[in-house]
């Protein structure tokens, strides 16, 4: 809300408090778009999920390569055990001493099988475990990017009011700065490279800028709508 005008229309003091709220308000604004530049480019929370899906798909492909391998060498065991089951109860091999080898061998194998059966046993229960950790992870990116659009929207119509509303701002101060007296705004913009307030309101008797007690004389001047600066802080002092 800008400040009531208690004099004409040449109150140097006032047209600068003026124009310093327009100034607060284009900094805000301005500060808020720059903010809603970095939110619409910030996708991280759904970049994190991708690259989690990612990481999850490539563990998929390497568990479900290892459980291949594993049905592989499990083929080829159980079908050396066939083989040799064979000729240990075909009736071909008589040698005593061979057929004790071939149980031998054939329990070894048969070992290996049983082993290699646990293994991709617990590949095959890796691979469903991580396949529904994918699904599950693409259903919270598919929840995070419906979010996502929608706060981009709400972004997007807000960048526009902010702009809009930037681009008013502009005009008003464009405007109030050629009402205002070149010495007057000249001080004022000297004082705005050090402060970010060049006018201080006088309330009681205080210099709100530095909350200094002025003398009498120089508030009651700058009441008056004399331009007056705080002994102390060097602010324009501006009374309503």
């Amino acid at each position: 809300m800008l400040p009531t005008k208690i004099n004409d229309t040449m109150n140097s003091p006032w047209q600068l408090y003026t124009l310093q709220h327009i100034d607060l308000e284009l900094q805000r604004n301005r500060q808020e778009l720059d903010e809603i530049e970095i939110q619409l480019t910030n996708d991280e929370p759904l970049a994190k999920v991708k690259s989690n899906i990612a990481s999850k798909k490539a563990e998929l492909g390497d568990t479900g390569k290892r459980q291949k391998e594993a049905e592989w060498v499990l083929e080829d065991l159980q079908q050396k055990v066939k083989q040799i089951n064979d000729k240990l109860y075909g009736g071909k091999v008589k040698n005593p001493k061979e057929l004790v080898n071939l149980d031998h061998e054939s329990k070894e194998l048969s070992k290996n099988v049983r082993k290699k059966e646990d293994e991709l046993l617990e590949l095959m229960s890796e691979v469903e475990d991580i396949q529904a950790n994918i699904r599950n992870i693409s259903q919270e990116l598919k929840g995070l990017t419906k979010e996502w659009q929608h706060r981009q929207q709400t972004l997007i119509q807000r960048k526009s009011d902010v702009e809009a509303k930037l681009a008013s701002l502009h005009q008003d101060r464009e405007e109030l700065a050629k009402q205002i007296n070149p010495e007057a705004l000249s001080l004022y913009e000297q004082i705005r490279t050090t402060k970010e307030q060049a006018v201080a309101k006088v309330e009681r008797g205080r210099c709100q800028g530095c909350h200094i007690t002025l003398p009498t004389t120089q508030w009651q001047k700058a009441k008056a709508g004399n331009l007056v600066q705080c002994d102390s802080c060097n602010r324009v002092l501006y009374v309503e």
